[in-house]
C-alpha cells in the first residue's frame, strides 16, 4: 500500500471514494463541506487503485479532527481502515499534534475504539444518523 497526502482541497480520488461510501451506499446528502478546503486528505492506494481515504484538520490546542474515513466496500475486512488511521496519527504527530477527535457514526464507534479513541461526548445526530464524539491522545 502507498499513500498520497493532499493539502487544502479534495483530491479526485478521495471524492470518488467518499461519493461511493457516504452518498451512494449510506445515503448522505451533504458529503462535501467547508472543512474540505482547509483539511489534509490522505488517500491509500493499492497499486494505482485508490482504496481508502480520510481527512483531518486542526481544531486548536494541538488537537486535530479526523473524519470522512472511508474504505471501498469491496476492500473492507482487510484492515485498511486501521492502517490508514495509523498513517493519520503519524501525520498529526509530525505536525506537533497531541490529540485527535472524531464524530463517529455510532455503529462505527467500535472501529474507532479499536484504534484507541474513547467516547468523550454526548450522542448527536448528523443528517439523521446517530454519532458519538470520541478522542484519542497521541
Amino acid at each position: 500500500m502507498t499513500f498520497k497526502v493532499f493539502k487544502n482541497g479534495v483530491p479526485s480520488e478521495s471524492a470518488a471514494i467518499r461519493q461511493e461510501v457516504f452518498v451512494d451506499e449510506q445515503g448522505f446528502v451533504d458529503e462535501f463541506d467547508e472543512f474540505d478546503a482547509c483539511a489534509t486528505h490522505i488517500v491509500m492506494f493499492d497499486g494505482d487503485e485508490p482504496v481508502a481515504t480520510l481527512r483531518f484538520y486542526p481544531e486548536g490546542g494541538g488537537s486535530y479532527h479526523v473524519g470522512r474515513v472511508a474504505v471501498k466496500k469491496i476492500r473492507r475486512g482487510e484492515g485498511l481502515g486501521r492502517i490508514l488511521m495509523e498513517r493519520a496519527f503519524d501525520e498529526v504527530r509530525s505536525l506537533g499534534g497531541s490529540a485527535m477527535t472524531v464524530g463517529a457514526q455510532e455503529d462505527k464507534s467500535g472501529f474507532y475504539a479499536r484504534c484507541g479513541f474513547e467516547p468523550t461526548g454526548e450522542r448527536y445526530f448528523e443528517q439523521d444518523y446517530p454519532h458519538v464524539s470520541m478522542t484519542k491522545r497521541l
